[in-house]
């Protein structure tokens, strides 16, 4: 009997994949996880029956989320990720060779425990000695710091469960004590086919306190409507008018396309005004 994963992504739309078998499956103290071993994606991280990467289509998400800012900003040395506790992020981060320190807060240990085995190509950078993972409420983190980031990046779950602070105003607003007076931040932010008010709510709040806020756009086919946003904040610099340009290793990022994501389908645009 084959056995398939579906994620229901509206009350009307899934996504499913054939699988081989579960590698992992915990109730932690946060979140149901499950690492499954899919026959097209291969491993494959599932929070609260959401995907959350997997080894297939991983460098897009990761890409997108951390060169956008850190080719934004001239010289990024101190950087946070908050949640990414599959360490995709902080692989891409380490990256660029201006980064002196790179701190990870993740809520949820499990997340990067269950990565470090079954995710090795995602999680490996984890123990590089810049990077300083920290196993707690990123909300927090946030709030007791100031003036301490070049770059933050959210690299959260859907609104739900331990990730729904992430998305509120108060958030944005600590963030931006949080960073420099010259940072930048991004959050993932979800899909304009089934989250357009999420998008739109963020936007606007997010406007409230950054004078140069952004939305732009990748495509990830294993996240729901395969057309993903991130909304990036910035105090100074302007994410198209001052990007700057290095050599690193890349599979789905390039010069070109850094500033080609910031142009948007007409019904996304929309969401932004």
């Amino acid at each position: 009997m084959d056995l398939w994963y579906t994620e229901k992504q509206t009350d009307a739309f899934g996504i499913t994949a054939k699988v081989k078998r579960t590698l992992d499956e915990k109730q932690t103290d946060f979140q149901k996880l499950d690492m499954i071993e899919t026959e097209e994606w291969g491993n494959m991280l599932v929070l609260d029956g959401m995907v959350m990467t997997t080894e297939r289509d991983e460098f897009v998400y990761h890409e997108m989320i951390s060169h956008v800012p850190l080719f934004t900003h001239p010289n990024p040395k101190q950087v946070l990720v908050v949640g990414g506790g599959d360490g995709g992020v902080i692989r891409e981060v380490l990256k660029h060779p201006s980064v002196e320190k790179a701190v990870l807060a993740e809520i949820d240990g499990d997340v990067i425990a269950s990565s470090k085995k079954y995710l090795p190509t995602i999680a490996g950078a984890l123990d590089d000695p810049r990077v300083d993972v920290q196993v707690g409420d990123g909300f927090m983190h946030i709030a007791e710091s100031e003036n301490k980031y070049d770059v933050i990046l959210v690299d959260s779950t859907e609104p739900v469960g331990p990730a729904v602070n992430l998305f509120t105003k108060g958030f944005y607003a600590g963030i931006s004590k949080a960073l420099k007076p010259d940072g930048i931040f991004v959050a993932q932010t979800d899909n304009p086919w089934f989250k357009a008010d999420l998008i739109k709510t963020v936007q606007q709040d997010v406007k409230e306190i950054f004078p140069n806020t952004k939305l732009y756009t990748a495509n990830i086919p294993t996240y729901p409507s395969g057309l993903w946003t991130f909304t990036i904040g910035s105090k100074t610099y302007d994410p198209i008018e001052d990007q700057r340009t290095a050599e690193i290793e890349t599979k789905y990022y390039t010069k070109a396309l850094h500033a080609a994501s910031f142009a948007l389908p007409k019904f996304v645009e929309d969401l932004t005004k």
